[in-house]
């Protein structure tokens, strides 16, 4: 099916067999009391809910017209060996590290493979046939399979929903940009952390640079 998609800068025309939904870091410890987020007194709540109301909505339009549907995931192994060393950066500056190396009690608290922090929220919860990506750093494609896997199924275009949009989903769009595919985020299903001019700062950096931005409304609508 073809798609033309209402966006910022520009339309987007699209076959959506050649599409995918990254649905960004929509786990417990970024979306739920007791994880990082809370842990950092930076979780909003009310924020959370209704990125999650988008993202259910715009799954599910994907869903039904057979659009790919791929869930980047944040963790480390239980001994931290991919989390990097100290002559790491992201060993000093990822939250989840940084506060468990300041705080001993916390090892093991935040982020860890197989613990309830780190796994998909149940609101979202992957369906048979999506797809799980699990990524030890901000871009989902960083020492991953995603870029095999968006080539195995000959996918261009990616939308983007999730957490966070000036964090991981921008890293992992304009890596994405870099690897020649059609970035398209959408706005109001994404959510930033820090400052709200961190959300808009994104926005415009991929409406004017690295991709183009629509809303979950007119994807929607596009998609029926």
């Amino acid at each position: 099916m073809e798609v033309n998609l209402p966006a910022s800068p520009d339309p987007v025309k699209f076959d959506t067999s050649r599409a995918a939904i990254i649905v960004v870091d929509m786990q417990n410890s970024f979306c739920k009391r007791g994880g990082i987020f809370d842990y950092l007194g930076v979780l909003d709540e009310a924020k959370v809910k209704h990125i999650i109301d988008i993202a259910k909505k715009v799954i599910e339009a994907c869903r039904r017209r057979e659009i790919r549907v791929v869930y980047l995931r944040m963790g480390y192994r239980p001994d931290l060996s991919n989390a990097g060393g100290e002559e790491s950066p992201n060993y000093h500056k990822e939250l989840g590290l940084a506060a468990m190396r300041r705080h001993p009690e916390l090892n093991g608290k935040f982020l860890v493979k197989g613990t309830r922090d780190w796994e998909i929220i149940d609101e979202l919860e992957p369906r048979p046939g999506d797809i799980v990506v699990d990524k030890h750093r901000y871009s989902g494609f960083v020492d991953t399979d995603l870029n095999a896997i968006l080539g195995t199924y000959r996918i261009k275009y990616l939308l983007f929903t999730g957490l966070a949009t000036n964090v991981c989903i921008e890293s992992t769009l304009r890596d994405a940009y870099f690897r020649e595919y059609f970035p398209i985020v959408v706005s109001d299903g994404c959510g930033n952390i820090g400052p709200e001019f961190t959300q808009q700062s994104t926005i415009w950096n991929v409406t004017e640079v690295f991709g183009w931005v629509t809303t979950s409304r007119d994807l929607v609508k596009a998609l029926e």
